[in-house]
């Protein structure tokens, strides 16, 4: 209960919704079940005549016999005004009661309705808010598809199931006592007797119900697994061609859809289960009480009538539909509660990087990036040990080596994606723990190796960096980036929408797209890592003649393992192991002879 009245929390403010809720609720119950007590004076009406109906006058209804009541002012009208004319009353009434009983009903469903949809709303921003928030580092780890699974799949089950349980809890139990409450105003001995059934048929339908939520779970990670699994395939469907994997790839998704399904089967024979239980022992019942009412009748027992009893059968048959539907609603909060924790778990992840109390502002960068014994490790595994640097304003610094020396992990913690394990960083002589994250990327602009672009038009693309860019700025950045001739050579231009991850454009293209980017955006830092590595040497030349425009009097920190586009360098860096092996320009450390000079001899480098 604790998880559902946390999920429930995400409804605030529920009393705007829940309040016209219950009252329309209540309206439509009143008058739904004053339709079922309608059907007494319209039995009375039908098969009684005037010289009965002014006999029963003479013996009054007690005022708790709702129907009897009724049937009293019946007889009365039938008495003075005729059988037909009373007819029309009782007609008149029913519709009356239906409209009121339908439209009452349409308000609360409208209602619930708002209410359903505000917390799908609340609920599901509080998720995404929340994983824009977690550090990089949380992605590394976790599967993309476990993620996307919990924002879309798992928050609408939420959704799904903690209003229908509210609807359900307030609406069927107290209709379930405006029916009883008609039951026992006809008959007390015979409702005790009915109302056995619900006792009995809530422990048997707790013990089908038993095993549920830990199926819901499993059901959840198994369509986790399948959207994960599916974001791969498509993510690498070249790869897939490429090496005929195709029925490969086929025969393990078709593996886990099997066990889903399944999963899913096994969970919808005991929810199925529920419902027929419930009937047959409603039904079983009903025998009963016909039986034992009609010999009530036959035999001249109490003061029960034939119009009275029809009444109560009537209204009893009913009363299994509200004990139906919370049936149905406990058996089907287990796949909601399941999938609330998955959700709630991804809610309360905490990222690792906040801002600190009180942290200021970074109004501009005007000296220098300072790394003091800084360590790193992911895990056990150690990645930077006691680095000591510092990066000055308005130079280009290189960081090269072999894979695996540090250089991305240095890059990142200069992006504040992470802190170090110890040590410091500073900007301006200021830890980078007592600066706003936001005012720290706000100086810097980066480029990866991989270029990452949005589905969306070249434009827009460009002015990420800049929402407020005009035309004119854009294309400005576009033509320092050498990106302008072939955009305009696209089939819409700047409004060329440019297909999911850009798959629409070249290596190249991509690239000269998310340098423009970094030139809107005008910082002064720039980050790039292996931002020519994996392109042609036509592409490689456009991308390092636009890189040379974006490094123009700005500090420029660069990632390179050709190591001819960085021999211009005015510092670079050699990373062996997490460790500065060497440092120096480019003929300082080819005089050394060492790490650097055996990395260039391994490359076809024209000095």
């Amino acid at each position: 209960m604790k998880t559902y009245f946390r999920l429930l929390s995400f409804a605030k403010p529920i009393e705007k919704y829940a309040i016209p809720y219950f009252l329309a609720t209540i309206f439509a119950i009143f008058f739904n079940t004053f339709l079922f007590a309608l059907l007494g004076p319209l039995l009375t009406t039908l098969f009684s005549d005037t010289t009965t109906a002014t006999s029963v006058i003479l013996e009054k209804a007690s005022s708790f016999d709702l129907v009897g009541r009724l049937n009293d002012y019946i007889n009365l009208t039938i008495s003075e005004q005729g059988e037909l004319y009373t007819l029309r009353i009782v007609c008149v009434a029913i519709v009356i009661a239906v409209f009121l009983a339908n439209f009452f009903r349409y308000l609360s469903q409208r209602f619930m309705e708002d209410l359903r949809v505000h917390t799908l709303l609340n609920l599901r921003k509080s998720v995404f808010d929340n994983v824009m928030n977690l550090h990089v580092g949380y992605f590394n780890s976790e599967k993309k598809g476990d993620i996307i699974s919990k924002v879309a799949s798992d928050v609408q089950v939420v959704q799904g199931t903690v209003t229908n349980t509210l609807q359900v809890v307030f609406k069927e139990p107290v209709q379930l006592l405006f029916y009883i409450g008609v039951l026992l105003s006809i008959s007390v001995k015979l409702t005790l007797f009915s109302l056995l059934v619900i006792p009995i048929s809530g422990y048997i339908i707790s013990k089908i119900v038993k095993r549920l939520k830990q199926q819901a779970k499993e059901s959840h990670e198994s369509f986790a697994k399948m959207i994960g699994f599916l974001d791969e395939a498509l993510g690498g469907i070249r790869i897939i061609k490429a090496f005929n994997a195709i029925e490969r790839i086929k025969a393990k998704f078709h593996s886990e859809n099997i066990v889903y399904s399944n999963l899913n089967r096994k969970m919808a024979r005991r929810q199925q289960l529920a419902s027929p239980v419930s009937q047959t022992l409603g039904v079983l019942v009903v025998v009963f009480i016909v039986l034992y009412g009609g010999a009530m009748i036959l035999e001249g027992r109490g003061d029960l009538t034939p119009a009275k009893f029809l009444v109560y059968i009537a209204t009893f048959s009913q009363v299994m539909q509200p004990i139906k539907s919370l049936t149905d609603s406990f058996s089907n909060i287990h796949s909601g509660i399941a999938a609330g924790v998955r959700v709630l778990e991804l809610i309360d992840t905490k990222p690792e990087l906040i801002n600190k109390e009180n942290a200021i502002t970074l109004p501009e960068f005007n000296d220098s990036i300072r790394f003091e014994n800084v360590n790193f490790s992911y895990g056990e595994k150690q990645v930077l040990d006691n680095v000591n640097i510092t990066f000055k304003k308005g130079q280009t610094i290189a960081l090269v080596g072999p894979s695996g020396g540090g250089k991305s992990t240095l890059m990142d913690l200069i992006s504040r994606f992470y802190d170090p394990k110890s040590g410091t960083v500073f900007i301006d002589d200021q830890n980078y723990k007592d600066l706003t994250v936001e005012s720290i990327r706000h100086q810097m602009g980066t480029i990866n190796q991989e270029s990452i672009l949005f589905n969306d038009t070249i434009f827009n693309n460009i002015a990420f960096a800049k929402p407020d860019a005009s035309d004119e700025e854009v294309i400005n950045a576009a033509k320092i980036a050498n990106a302008h001739q072939f955009i305009l050579q696209t089939e819409h231009g700047y409004d060329t929408n440019i297909g999911d991850r850009g798959n629409r454009l070249s290596g190249g293209q991509k690239q000269r797209i998310c340098i423009a980017r970094a030139v809107l955006a005008n910082p002064p830092i720039m980050l790039m890592d292996e931002a020519t590595s994996a392109l042609d040497t036509e592409s490689e030349r456009l991308v390092q003649d636009a890189l040379n425009n974006l490094m123009k009097n700005r500090t420029s920190i660069v990632i390179a393992h050709r190591l001819s586009t960085i021999q211009h360098a005015d510092t670079i860096l050699v990373l062996q192991d997490g460790k500065i092996k060497e440092e120096g320009n480019h003929s300082q450390l080819l005089s050394l002879n060492g790490l650097y000079k055996r990395l260039i001899d391994m490359q076809t480098f024209d000095v």
